[in-house]
């Protein structure tokens, strides 16, 4: 399975602070916005990546990730010249993806929480078996959002797009699992009355058929999208309380060598160029 995140979007919600750069680099607490999407497809088992930038940040980007070696991945970037909406990043990524499955995590979301492992491994086989998953989660008010709709036996029937009237409190967040057949349905979509090829139009394309997977996140875990000041510094207490324990959230260089992806030495070398960051002290406990 190849990973695509997209971080292409402007962050106007966030201006002045996303003028100098793009929202993906900005900090959430003590890393990169990036490496928390980042971090999520490694979990999932993900060694191919691509970025999808903004035009003209392309460099910071790679000035940042590099070739992902360093984490024991192959990290490649392409620039969305136009933003067309999230079901763009498919059409952007046809020739990357090849005749694999994907997985695709917005830039901008921020998953963490007890056996989250477990239900990426779940999003996983379900998209095995039935074409595609996402998941389903609580939100007091889900109208900014694509709302899942569910029958008595629990099962997705529709999914629409920041209704009015939301027909339950589940929205899909921003990490979606489809097989190959992602790159023909992108394709087809037409752009919405926003004028954006909406991933809600791809997600039902699969529920039509049958084919969709809805993993269901509970409120224990901790999901976010950055999208506005609030939200973003909301995020980094939510992430600096979390690791208040001791163990790092979204540690691409962590997750590599507890996968066997990279050496000690590796990860010794990666600890050693952050020097006396907490950071870099982490990871060298960590050796």
């Amino acid at each position: 399975m190849r990973g695509i995140i997209l971080a292409a979007g402007k962050g106007t919600r966030l201006y002045p602070i996303t003028l100098p750069c793009c929202k993906p680099l900005l900090p959430v607490y003590d890393k990169p916005m990036i490496y928390y999407p980042l971090s999520v497809l490694m979990e999932a088992g993900v060694r191919d990546i691509l970025v999808i930038t903004p035009p003209d940040e392309m460099s910071s980007f790679e000035n940042l990730m590099g070739d992902g070696s360093q984490y024991g991945v192959n990290i490649s970037y392409v620039v969305q010249k136009v933003q067309r909406g999230i079901a763009d990043a498919f059409i952007i990524g046809k020739e990357f993806i090849g005749d694999d499955n994907v997985c695709l995590a917005l830039g901008d979301n921020i998953f963490f929480g007890p056996d989250f492992n477990a239900k990426l491994h779940q999003a996983v086989e379900g998209m095995e078996k039935n074409g595609a998953a996402v998941f389903g989660y609580y939100v007091e008010d889900p109208r900014p959002f694509g709302v899942v709709e569910f029958n008595d036996d629990g099962m997705a029937v529709s999914i629409e797009e920041k209704p009015a009237q939301p027909k339950s409190n589940y929205i899909v967040p921003g990490l979606y699992f489809y097989n190959n057949k992602v790159v023909d349905i992108a394709a087809g979509v037409q752009p919405s009355a926003r004028g954006e090829l909406e991933i809600t139009s791809v997600n039902n394309a699969y529920l039509e058929n049958g084919e969709l997977s809805v993993v269901s996140l509970n409120q224990e875990f901790s999901w976010f999208d950055a999208g506005n000041a609030n939200s973003l510094l909301e995020t980094a207490e939510a992430v600096k309380e979390a690791q208040a324990s001791g163990s790092m959230i979204a540690c691409p260089e962590e997750i590599g060598f507890r996968k066997q992806w990279i050496t000690a030495d590796q990860l010794k070398a990666c600890a050693e160029k952050l020097g006396k960051t907490e950071y870099g002290k982490y990871l060298a406990k960590l050796v």
